[in-house]
C-alpha cells in the first residue's frame, strides 16, 4: 500500500504560498484534505457569545467551497467533517492507516492542546507542523522567541534594523497527490446569497488583493484608514488573511511590487507596518498562552471592571447612550465587519463607559467578525483594558471628541441608525434590580 499523508487544514485554505502544499505536490503517495467543523463553535461560552455568528461561518463556508472547487480541478478531494478535531482526525487515521499527520503551526492555546490529544491518541503516526502563518519562521526572528520584545515598538525596531529575510511566497501548486478518498462523505452546501462586502475564498483574496494594488489606495492608505466607513479607505485584507486564503507574505510582497512601480510613501509603509503589528500579536500569542485569554492580562493587574448583563446586551445590541457607538454595533451585527477605529471606539466604550469585564467583549467581536484572529483580537482587547502590551496602560477612546473627528456630520450615525436606539440611561434597573425610575 502506498503512503499516506492527512493534511489537516485549518487557516491555510489557499493554493499560492503554502508549504505543506509545496511540499506534497510530488508526493508518492496518497493524499487526504480534511477540515473540521467543530460543534463547540455553535455553542455559547461562559462570556454569552459564541465562536461563531452567523456572518462567520457563511464567510467560512464560502472559503471552503472556494478551495474545494480549486483542488477538485487538481484531482483532489476537501473533505469536510463535523466532530471534536482531536477525535475525528485520529479516527481518520486509523481507519484509512495513514501514517503522517501535517498542518499549520498555531498559536492559540486550545489549537495546540487538540494536536497534542491527537498525538496522544496515535502514537504512531508522525506528525509535522508548519510555521506558515507568519512573514517570519520562528528561526527567522533576529532574537530568541523567549527574548521576545515586550511591545510592539520595540519588536519593530529589531526586525527592521536586522537584514532579516522575509521569504518570497511559494508559487500556486500545479498538481497534487491522488486522493486516499475521492468522494466526499459530506459535500458542503451551498452558501446562501447575502449583501455583504466580502465574498470568501482564494479567488476573492486574491482579486481583492489585485484591485487593491492597481489603484492608488495604497499610496493614501495613513490618510484614509481611520475613517468610518468607505470600502476603499482601509486594505481589508485582514478578512482574508484570518482564513488564511492569502499570506502575509504574499501581501509584503505585494506592497513591495506596488513601491517599485509607483514609488514608496509613508502611506505604502504603514501596510507593512501593520503587517509587522500583525506579527508581533502571532508570537506575543505564542509567548503568552494562556494568559492571553486571563483578566488579569500580562500585567496581572486587574481592571476595576465587573460584569453586567443588561450593559452588555445592550452594547452588544447597540443601545447605549452613545450614538455612535450604537451605529457601530449595528454596522457589526448586520455585516460581520467594522473599521479598526469602529472597534477602538467600542472597546473602549464597553471597558470605560460601561465599566464591563473586556473578555465578554473580545469573545463577542470573536463571534461577529469574519475576520476574527486569536492573537489580534484578544490582544488588541488586552491593549484597551490597560492589561496587554501597551506600556502607556489603558487606552480610553473619548466618545465625544472621537464623534466630532470622525463623524462630525453624522453620516455614518444615520446610516446604521445609532441616534434611533440611543437609551438615556446605563442601567434600567439598579443593583437590587428593581427598575429605575425614568
Amino acid at each position: 500500500m502506498k503512503k499516506r499523508v492527512l493534511y489537516w487544514l485549518q487557516n491555510d485554505l489557499r493554493l499560492v504560498d503554502n508549504e505543506i502544499l509545496s511540499e506534497l505536490a510530488d508526493f508518492d503517495g496518497e493524499l487526504d484534505l480534511v477540515f473540521v467543523i467543530e460543534p463547540r463553535w455553535f455553542r455559547q461560552t461562559n462570556y454569552q457569545s459564541k465562536s461563531f455568528g452567523t456572518h462567520k461561518f457563511n464567510f467560512l463556508r464560502e472559503s471552503l467551497a472556494a478551495f474545494a472547487q480549486t483542488v477538485e480541478k487538481l484531482g483532489q478531494t476537501l473533505h469536510v467533517i463535523t466532530g471534536e478535531p482531536d477525535q475525528v482526525i485520529s479516527q481518520r487515521l486509523q481507519k484509512y492507516e495513514i501514517e503522517t499527520l501535517v498542518c499549520t503551526e498555531q498559536v492559540g492555546v486550545y489549537e495546540q492542546k487538540q494536536l497534542n490529544k491527537i498525538k496522544a491518541l496515535c502514537p504512531h503516526v508522525t506528525v509535522k507542523t508548519y510555521q506558515q502563518d507568519t512573514l517570519f519562521k520562528a528561526s527567522d526572528l533576529p532574537f530568541q522567541l523567549d527574548n521576545l520584545p515586550k511591545n510592539f515598538t520595540a519588536f519593530r525596531n529589531k526586525v527592521e534594523a536586522e537584514p532579516t529575510f522575509i521569504a518570497a511566497p511559494l508559487p500556486a501548486v500545479s498538481h497534487l497527490p491522488h486522493p486516499v478518498q475521492l468522494c466526499p462523505d459530506n459535500p458542503i452546501d451551498d452558501v446562501p446569497a447575502h449583501s455583504g462586502s466580502f465574498k470568501g475564498g482564494l479567488i476573492a483574496a486574491q482579486q481583492h488583493c489585485n484591485a487593491y494594488f492597481s489603484s492608488k489606495a495604497p499610496s493614501s492608505y495613513k490618510e484614509t484608514r481611520n475613517e468610518l466607513d468607505g470600502f476603499s479607505n482601509s486594505t481589508k485584507f485582514s478578512v482574508w488573511l484570518a482564513g488564511g486564503t492569502i499570506s502575509a507574505k504574499q501581501l509584503y510582497r505585494e506592497v513591495e511590487v506596488y513601491e517599485l512601480q509607483n514609488g514608496a510613501n509613508e502611506s505604502s509603509y504603514w501596510i507593512k507596518f501593520e503587517l509587522l503589528w500583525r506579527e508581533y500579536f502571532k508570537w506575543h500569542a505564542v509567548q503568552a498562552g494562556a494568559k492571553l485569554f486571563h483578566f488579569k492580562g500580562q500585567k496581572q493587574s486587574a481592571p476595576l471592571t465587573t460584569f453586567n448583563s443588561q450593559r452588555f446586551e445592550a452594547w452588544c445590541q447597540g443601545r447605549t447612550p452613545f450614538a455612535l457607538v450604537n451605529a457601530i454595533m449595528h454596522e457589526l451585527n448586520a455585516t460581520g465587519y467594522i473599521s479598526n477605529r469602529s472597534r477602538q471606539i467600542a472597546a473602549s466604550c464597553l471597558v470605560n463607559e460601561l465599566e464591563l469585564d473586556w473578555r465578554y467583549g473580545a469573545a463577542y467581536f470573536e463571534q461577529q467578525l469574519i475576520d476574527y484572529d486569536v492573537a489580534a483580537n484578544w490582544g488588541n482587547w488586552q491593549y484597551i483594558a490597560g492589561v496587554g502590551v501597551d506600556p502607556r496602560g489603558g487606552r480610553h477612546f473619548h466618545i465625544n471628541k472621537q464623534t466630532a473627528l470622525y463623524d462630525p456630520l453624522a453620516r455614518f450615525i444615520r446610516k446604521w441608525q445609532g441616534d434611533v436606539t440611543v437609551s438615556e440611561l446605563i442601567d434600567v434597573v439598579d443593583a437590587a434590580d428593581w427598575p429605575i425610575a425614568t
